[in-house]
C-alpha cells in the first residue's frame, strides 16, 4: 500500500504542480487592450480560479477575427491548459503540440512543452514524455524567458519525481528556487520538493519545511498546490499512526478542495478519508468514503487512489466475513497492483532518466564555464602577470591538481572495495553475507515497529541444464536478466541478493501477504516473458517462488527462511514456474 499511495501522491502532484507553471508570460500586444487584459487575466486565474477561466475563455473567442497572430496563440495556449485541467487530455495534446511546433515563440512554445510533457506523464506515456523532457532540456540553456524557463523546470521535476526518480527531480526544483525572479513566490519551488521528498520516504507531518511551504502557497494564492501539501501532510499523519489527526486536517481542507473541483485533490480526499476510517474502525463511514472515491472514476480506470479504495472495501468485507464480497474488492485490487508493478515502459523510463541526468550536468556545465569565460575577460583587461608569477601559478597548480586526483583515486578505490565487499560480482546485487546481515538488520526493526514484510526465495528452474546445453557464458547472461528482470518490479526499500549459484532472495519491506504474492507473481511472469536472445539464439526460462510473511512465519530470520524454503520446494514439486506461500492453501500457480 505504500508504493501506491506514492505513486497516488506524485500522480496527483504531477497535475496539481503543473497548474501553477502557466501564469505568467504576457505576450503580443493588440490594438484591443480589452482583449489583452482578459488574455492576462485568464492567464493568471488558471492556478486560482477556474471557472472565472471557463468564463473568459468563453468571452475571447468571438474576438478571435479581430486579434493579432501572437493573442490567437495564447488562446490557444489558454485553450489547451484549460482542457488538461479539466481532465481532457486527447484535447489538450493537439493544442499544446500545436503551440510549440508552430506558434513562433520561444517562450510560449517552452510552457507548452513543459505541459505536454506532464500530459504525457499523467497518460503514462513515458517514452513520449521522455522524448520531450530531453528536447526540452536542449532549449533551456537559451530560454531567456525567466517565466517560461520557470514553468519548463517546474514540469521537468514533476516527470522525473513521478517516473520514480525524486533525487533528479529534487535537483531541478532547487534550479527554480535559485533563479526565481524578484517578489516572485516560492510556493511552486517549494511544493515540488516537498512532493520530491515524500517520494523519497524523506518527509514527515511534523517537518517544517512542509509547514514553510504550505504557507508560502497559502500566501500566494494557489489553492491546487495549498491543498496536494495538506493532502501530503494528512497521508503522512495517517501512515504515522495517527488517524484522528490526519482526519482533521481532511475536514479543515475539504471546502477548499470542493470548490477548487480540481479532480485529483477531490479523489484524494475521498479515498484518505477511507484510510482514516478504516484505521479508526469507522465501517460505515470507510465505505462511504472508498463508494465515493470508486464513483468519482470511470469503468476501466487505472489510478493509486481507486485501488486504496479497492483495498479498503476488501478490508471492510473481510470484517463481515463476506467472503465471496471481499474476493471481488482483492480481485479488483489486485488487477490494479499488478498493473502498477508490471509496467512495460520500466526499463525506457531507466534509460532515459539516465540521460537526464548527464543532461543536468551539462546544464550546470554550461554555466561553469560562462563563468570561467567571464574570469578570463577580466584577467585580459587587466595588468598583465610577470612571467615568473605565471610560471609559479602554473606549477602551484599543477601540483594540486596532482594532490587532488591522488586523493581522488584514493577515494574511488576505497568505495569499489567496499562495494565489492558487499555485492555479487556477477549480477550487482548484495553477496549472500551482506544480504542475510541486511535482513536480519532489517527484520529488526520491522518486528521493533510491528510491520510486516515477506520473504522471497527464487530459484530458477533447469539452470544446470542452461549451463550444460548452451555453456556458462550463456547461463551468466540469464543470471543477469532474471536479476534485471527482478530489480524492476521491486521498491527502493526492498533488499535483494544472491544466495549461491541460481538461487536469489527478496525481502519485500512493509508488505501484506496479499501483496507479496502479486509482486511475486509479477516477478515470475516478468522472468518467464524476458529470454536471453544472444546471436539468434533465444533461451527461455523460469522461475519457482516461495513466500513467506511475518504476520504468519514471525520475524526470527531462522523461521522465515524455514518456511519460504519449504514454499520454494513445494513449488518445485507442484511443476515448477510458480509461486506458494506460508498461507494455508494459498498460492499462486504460474502458466
Amino acid at each position: 500500500m505504500m508504493l501506491a499511495r506514492l505513486h497516488g501522491i506524485a500522480r496527483a502532484w504531477l497535475i496539481g504542480a503543473m497548474l501553477a507553471c502557466v501564469a505568467g508570460d504576457a505576450w503580443a500586444t493588440s490594438p484591443r487592450v480589452d482583449v489583452t487584459a482578459l488574455l492576462d487575466e485568464a492567464d493568471s486565474a488558471i492556478r486560482t480560479d477556474n471557472a472565472r477561466v471557463i468564463t473568459l475563455l468563453a468571452q475571447l473567442r468571438p474576438e478571435v477575427s479581430e486579434m493579432t497572430v501572437g493573442q490567437r496563440w495564447r488562446l490557444r495556449f489558454l485553450e489547451a491548459s484549460e482542457a488538461q485541467y479539466m481532465g481532457r487530455y486527447a484535447e489538450a495534446e493537439a493544442g499544446l503540440r500545436d503551440v510549440m511546433d508552430h506558434s513562433g515563440h520561444a517562450g510560449l512554445a517552452a510552457r507548452a512543452m513543459g505541459l505536454l510533457m506532464s500530459n504525457y506523464s499523467f497518460g503514462r506515456r513515458y517514452e513520449d514524455a521522455y522524448t520531450v523532457a530531453r528536447r526540452a532540456v536542449g532549449v533551456l540553456p537559451g530560454l531567456r524567458d525567466p517565466q517560461a524557463r520557470q514553468s519548463l523546470l517546474s514540469n521537468l521535476s514533476q516527470t522525473l519525481n513521478f517516473a520514480g526518480h525524486p533525487e533528479t527531480a529534487i535537483q531541478y526544483a532547487r534550479m527554480i528556487a535559485a533563479d526565481l525572479p524578484a517578489g516572485e513566490s516560492p510556493c511552486s519551488a517549494m511544493a515540488l520538493e516537498m512532493a520530491a521528498r515524500y517520494t523519497q520516504k524523506d518527509l514527515r507531518s511534523d517537518s517544517r519545511d512542509l509547514g514553510r511551504a504550505i504557507e508560502a502557497c497559502t500566501a500566494s494564492g494557489s489553492p491546487v498546490l495549498a491543498n496536494m501539501m495538506w493532502l501530503t501532510k494528512s497521508t503522512l499523519l495517517i501512515e504515522e499512526g495517527q488517524p484522528d489527526a490526519g482526519l482533521a486536517v481532511l475536514d479543515r481542507i475539504a471546502p477548499s478542495v470542493e470548490r477548487v473541483g480540481y479532480f485529483a485533490g477531490r479523489a484524494s480526499l475521498y479515498s484518505q478519508r477511507g484510510n482514516a476510517y478504516l484505521a479508526l474502525n469507522r465501517n460505515d463511514d470507510a465505505r462511504r468514503a472508498a463508494e465515493a472515491t470508486v464513483a468519482l472514476f470511470k469503468p476501466g480506470a487505472q489510478d493509486n487512489f481507486l485501488m486504496d479504495a479497492y483495498h479498503v472495501l476488501y478490508e471492510l468485507a473481510k470484517r463481515d466475513r463476506k467472503d465471496a464480497i471481499a474476493l471481488l474488492w482483492y480481485q479488483k485490487f489486485a488487477d490494479l497492483e499488478r498493473r502498477n508493478v508490471d509496467d512495460l515502459s520500466a526499463r525506457t523510463l531507466a534509460y532515459e532518466a539516465v540521460q537526464q541526468r548527464a543532461l543536468l550536468q551539462g546544464l550546470e556545465a554550461d554555466k561553469l564555464a560562462e563563468q570561467n569565460n567571464a574570469l578570463k575577460l577580466e584577467k585580459a583587461l587587466s595588468v598583465k602577470a610577470v612571467e615568473t608569477s605565471r610560471l609559479y601559478i602554473a606549477l602551484l597548480a599543477i601540483l594540486l591538481g596532482s594532490v587532488i586526483f591522488w586523493l581522488f583515486r584514493t577515494k574511488r578505490s576505497q568505495l569499489r572495495f567496499r562495494y565489492m565487499s558487499h555485492h555479487d560480482g556477477l549480477t550487482g546485487v548484495l553477496n549472500h553475507q551482506h544480504f542475510m546481515s541486511e535482513l536480519e538488520r532489517a527484520l529488526h526493526d520491522l518486528e521493533r515497529r510491528n510491520a510486516p514484510a515477506c520473504l522471497v526465495l527464487l530459484d530458477l528452474d533447469h539452470f544446470k541444464h542452461v549451463n550444460d546445453t548452451y555453456g556458462h557464458a550463456i547461463g551468466d547472461a540469464v543470471l543477469k536478466r532474471a536479476t534485471a528482470t527482478c530489480g524492476q518490479q521491486l521498491r527502493r526499500a526492498d533488499i535483494f541478493g544472491r544466495l549461491g549459484g541460481e538461487e536469489f532472495g527478496i525481502l519485500l519491506h512493509e508488505c501484506h501477504p496479499e501483496q507479496g504474492l502479486v509482486i511475486a507473481n509479477c516477478i515470475r511472469a516478468a522472468i518467464e516473458a524476458t529470454p536471453v536472445t544472444i546471436d539468434g539464439l533465444i533461451v527461455k526460462y523460469s522461475t519457482s517462488i516461495g513466500v513467506a510473511c511475518t504476520m504468519i512465519s514471525g520475524y526470527g530470520l531462522q523461521s522465515l527462511r524455514r518456511e519460504a524454503d519449504a514454499a520454494l520446494y513445494r513449488a518445485k514439486g507442484a511443476g515448477r514456474n510458480r509461486v506458494m506461500t506460508d498461507l494455508l492453501g494459498d498460492g499462486l500457480v504460474g502458466a
